[in-house]
């Protein structure tokens, strides 16, 4: 890949905190989630079906790339896959990239406890939707039985 030598020696200007790994976790679920899955492993249909496939990104391929790297990645994407640019020239998304990186580090080590919060924040379809509304309907006690309307019999014309 097509790599300025600058980019690859660049330094994460953003401290490792808890914070940070926090705001960056959540980043994670709710943009990188559909193709890297929760934990990086590409385990999803978008990330399965790219060409090619999504990486594992807690395998060696992904982990020993210098956090250079990983931003330049992630702001320009990779041409010829399914990794699209990120960046779009603000401060802020370049903050946002670098938090990233250090999510990025931290994927071999993620808990269960981590991915089951992510869950929480990943993109709902409709489908999941509804299902969490009947869900909750059900456990404040609502049977959902009542809001369906009675089937009403045809009524059939003799001619």
């Amino acid at each position: 890949m097509a790599m300025p030598a600058e980019a690859k020696s660049r330094i994460n200007p953003i401290p490792k905190t808890p914070e940070v790994l926090a705001e960056a976790s959540a980043h994670w679920a709710d943009h990188c989630f559909s193709c890297h899955a929760n934990d990086g492993s590409g385990d999803t249909v978008m990330g399965k079906n790219l060409y090619p496939p999504a990486p594992d990104m807690r395998l060696p391929a992904t982990q020993q790339l210098t956090d250079g790297e990983l931003f330049y990645i992630i702001q320009n994407g990779i041409r010829l896959t399914g990794m699209p640019a990120w960046g779009s020239g603000t401060s802020q998304d370049e903050e946002d990239s670098w938090k990233l990186v250090h999510f990025i580090r931290h994927l071999p080590e993620i808990t269960l406890e981590e991915k089951k919060a992510m869950e929480k924040l990943n993109p709902k379809s409709p489908d999941d939707l509804r299902e969490e509304q009947e869900e909750e309907k059900f456990l404040r006690g609502e049977d959902g039985h009542e809001a369906i309307p009675e089937a009403t019999p045809e009524h059939h014309h003799h001619h």
